[in-house]
């Protein structure tokens, strides 16, 4: 009697560790294309990642650097004060989306140019995401909108 109850509890464990292990390689698979890593500009620039990366980027955008092609490509450079990447994206750009603003991109880095698939713009007037946030202060260029600049 008691080795059919130990039986039972061995195969008991046995099913539940085959179903965990199961279940956590579902989870890895599903999510092997949903992790994307953000880098600051001077962050791409110092380690470039390989151009099957996709990653996010994020930073103000250089004044006077958009420029539109043709069709729907659109170029300008994006930077966190340390240094600047160039980028390129084909679609319609965010309406919030300008000149010394905040943003955040989602692409690969190929032959020295950032390539978006996905521009995200700052949703109110000051606004801005808190990875860019944090990369600007690291550069010493972030100045808070809340703050009082004559003191």
């Amino acid at each position: 009697m008691k080795s059919l109850k130990k039986q039972r509890r061995i195969q008991v464990i046995a099913v539940a560790l085959v179903a965990l292990t199961l279940s956590t390689v579902l989870i890895g698979y599903a999510m092997r294309d949903g992790i994307n890593f953000f880098r600051a500009p001077s962050q791409v620039i110092a380690e470039p990642p390989g151009p099957d990366e996709v990653f996010r980027i994020g930073g103000l955008v250089t004044e006077g650097s958009i420029r539109r092609g043709e069709g729907e490509t659109i170029s300008f450079s994006v930077t966190d004060g340390g240094a600047v990447v160039p980028v390129t994206y084909t679609g319609v750009l965010p309406d919030l989306f300008e000149e010394n603003q905040g943003m955040v991109g989602t692409g690969k880095y190929i032959s020295g140019v950032f390539e978006a698939t996905e521009i995200l713009a700052k949703h109110d007037e000051t606004y801005m995401p808190k990875e860019v946030v944090d990369a600007l202060k690291a550069q010493g260029v972030y100045q808070d909108p809340d703050k009082d600049p004559e003191g």
